[in-house]
């Protein structure tokens, strides 16, 4: 099948959302699928541009009224997909729906296109409604005065979460995929998984981080630890593009660094900023436990199927979360946390550790029906058999 997946924004090598979305074409590819990557961004002379796996198909301009053109003027994608025989678009949500984006889909319904749309996250509206940014806040009202009207355009809304219905439209669900290739093993130490009572705990979240992953309960409940007597020496590595003081001056929690002098956790939260490769790899290996999101309740979200949890588990590492998750829910080395705002329990994680024997290949086994190549033929087969209908 001819595939166009379609991106309404760029690239970044150190985005997890970049490697994502080139995983899935990759996963879609490794079916048999004819795919080709539509995105925008800046040519080597600072121009607007949409493209096609690198060759323009429209070329914007630059300065203020390229930015508005590039917001409404869609009609290189459908004639592009006209022109290639595209049999189906799927494409990644920005929270844009407009009326321009309205009329594109339905041209391609028009021209006989099957067409999806991932939306990563639902409900997502919490995200952005408290934004302090007025064009954020402009994109989603117009987002939300168009949204069903355009996915009426759409064969089904592509989702993570456990709902049959967004905005109207019918749903194929779906988790979010692993790349095996790219994610190498868990070596704790070099040699796996082993953590004694006298060693240092070291636990790693790795994130582009927001104040829905709820790191500050994590601080909090280091400080707890202490406060109560706790003896056992905690780091805490999070890694991504974040400063201390994050998460200052906003109503969802309190900072990172109002925690860490609260509590004289100096030296005890260490900021790695973004990293990639062996630099990743290394802080991964030096820590014995993971943390995922706690806090996706902040954002109105209950049910969600992050791509860290999985990305964890295929490194084969015990994790905390607190959302509820089907693939890992009860998993034997997953420990979850209440949907509160209450401090972690570091001690909790601690017991759990002393009693944990399972290797991390052992854990990578249990993913593997996450691989993207499954999890995007899904998608193909689902409206495949929409088709019928």
């Amino acid at each position: 099948m001819k595939i166009l997946f379609l991106v309404y924004h760029g690239f970044s090598e150190h985005s997890g959302i970049s490697k994502k979305i080139h995983y899935q074409v990759k996963g879609l590819r490794q079916n048999g699928h004819d795919v080709r990557l539509c995105h925008y961004g800046f040519d080597d002379r600072g121009h607007r541009c949409r493209f096609v796996d690198g060759q323009v198909i429209e070329d914007y301009g630059s300065g203020p009224l390229a930015a508005a053109r590039q917001r409404t003027s869609y009609g290189c994608i459908g004639d592009y997909c006209r022109r290639e025989g595209i049999e189906m678009v799927y494409a990644r949500c920005f929270q844009n729906a407009s009326p321009w984006l309205i009329h594109l889909f339905r041209r391609l319904r028009h021209l006989g296109i099957r067409a999806v749309t991932e939306i990563p996250t639902y409900p997502y509206d919490n995200e952005f409604s408290s934004s302090s940014d007025w064009s954020m806040r402009l994109d989603l009202w117009l987002d939300k005065r168009c949204r069903h009207a355009l996915y009426r355009q759409m064969d089904a809304v592509v989702t993570f979460s456990d709902e049959e219905r967004i905005f109207g439209q019918r749903t194929i669900r779906i988790s979010n995929g692993v790349d095996f290739d790219s994610i190498p093993l868990h070596r704790f130490g070099g040699e796996g998984l082993e953590v004694s009572g006298e060693q240092p705990l070291h636990l790693i979240g790795v994130a582009e981080v927001h104040f829905w992953h709820g790191f500050d309960r994590l601080i909090a409940g280091m400080g707890e630890y202490y406060r109560s007597g706790g003896t056992r020496d905690i780091v805490f590595h999070i890694v991504g593009g974040v400063h201390p003081n994050y998460m200052q001056d906003i109503a969802q929690a309190p900072g990172f660094q109002t925690l860490i002098d609260r509590y004289g956790l100096a030296g005890k939260v260490v900021f790695h900023g973004t990293l990639f490769g062996s630099q990743l790899d290394d802080v991964f290996n030096q820590s014995q436990f993971a943390i995922g999101s706690l806090a996706r309740h902040r954002s109105g979200i209950t049910v969600i199927k992050t791509l860290k949890n999985r990305e964890y588990a295929t490194r084969g590492m015990p994790f905390i979360y607190s959302e509820q998750d089907s693939d890992f829910d009860g998993q034997p080395y997953v420990l979850k946390a209440p949907a509160d705002e209450s401090p972690i329990d570091i001690q909790r994680i601690i017991d759990f550790l002393a009693h944990f024997s399972m290797k991390p290949e052992e854990i990578r086994k249990t993913v593997e029906h996450l691989a993207w190549k499954i999890q995007m033929q899904r998608v193909v087969t689902a409206v495949a058999d929409i088709s019928k209908l």
